[in-house]
């Protein structure tokens, strides 16, 4: 299968298997017409914001809530496992905004499933990381040496990027967000494609001598940052597909309640508290606008119909 061919058909599977870290179980959008931040005559309800995320339980949110609420604000928080659903609940309007995913995941679903959902406020950069517990240094790797990395497409391509940067792999014309292992053009080790949920355990079963992990799946599979060979700068401006956003409805990216949320998430308490949930690893990109993020949005949108 040549090139073109192979990322046409994984790219097509992005909107069902690119959740990242998310557990891929359904939980429905609470039912009814509307959202809970829309009034009786379905003007919106300046006075509330319904927010799906993958965890509302996290310490955070609580945080946040009390922090709209000095505003008079009402912040309801539900917590949606699924992606698609994150997504969906947003476009049909069981959901005011979502907070989950990076642009290049939203480029996706706007693409494929023909959404018109936009970032209004960016949050952080999240690490993918090279672990290895028999290995000190990428150097110490071994030529032929097998490599774990998560096989949905988004990850994938970020993890192939990864390896380049580390000069275990090329790809070829040096690879872009889209990347899959059909344009690996010489590499020093096997990659072993697995579900996010097992990297960690490949690595612990000894089926690969190290593996690309995303920061939730090391954390919940006790990996410290003692076991990172390889890390992202994440400061590296190729990383912008990646940074996470607050993501609402193209005909409601102007409400003011956006100002307030994100001015809100953006307090030192809140920020505190996802820095120490992540174990501090993240970078915070309060720099990027709105227009910053949906600018890169439109780019990665169009490249992804270009490569259909």
């Amino acid at each position: 299968m040549n090139n073109s061919r192979a990322k046409n058909k994984i790219l097509s599977a992005l909107g069902v298997l690119a959740a990242g870290a998310l557990t891929l179980s359904m939980a429905a959008c609470a039912g009814g017409g509307g959202t809970g931040g829309d009034s009786a005559d379905g003007a919106a309800d300046e006075t509330k914001i319904v927010l799906g995320a993958d965890d509302g339980t996290e310490q955070h949110w609580t945080i946040l809530k009390d922090k709209l609420a000095e505003e008079g604000i009402e912040l309801e928080v539900r917590t949606i496992t699924d992606a698609v659903q994150l997504n969906q609940g947003v476009q049909d309007g069981e959901l005011d905004v979502n907070l989950f995913q990076h642009l290049i995941f939203l480029s996706d679903f706007n693409v494929n499933s023909g959404g018109t959902l936009v970032p209004v406020g960016a949050t952080a950069v999240y690490p993918l990381a090279l672990y290895s517990e028999q290995y000190k240094s990428v150097e110490e790797i071994p030529e032929g040496a097998t490599v774990a990395l998560p096989n949905n497409p988004t990850n994938l391509a970020r993890a192939l990027l990864n390896l380049q940067r580390a000069d275990l792999l090329e790809l070829k014309d040096g690879g872009d967000a889209f990347s899959t292992e059909a344009d690996i053009t010489s590499q020093k080790i096997e990659i072993l494609p697995v579900d996010s949920n097992q990297t960690v355990t490949a690595l612990k079963d000894g089926s690969a001598q190290a593996a690309i992990v995303n920061n939730t799946q090391a954390q919940k599979g006790g990996l410290g940052d003692d076991l990172i060979i390889f890390k992202e700068d994440l400061d590296n401006p190729e990383l912008a597909p990646y940074i996470n956003a607050f993501v609402v409805k193209d005909e409601n990216k102007d409400d003011p309640r956006w100002e307030k949320l994100i001015e809100a998430y953006r307090s030192p308490e809140v920020e505190k508290a996802v820095t120490e949930l992540n174990q501090g690893n993240l970078q915070f990109k309060g720099d990027w606008t709105a227009a910053d993020l949906q600018k890169e949005l439109t780019g990665l949108e169009d490249k992804l119909r270009a490569q259909q």
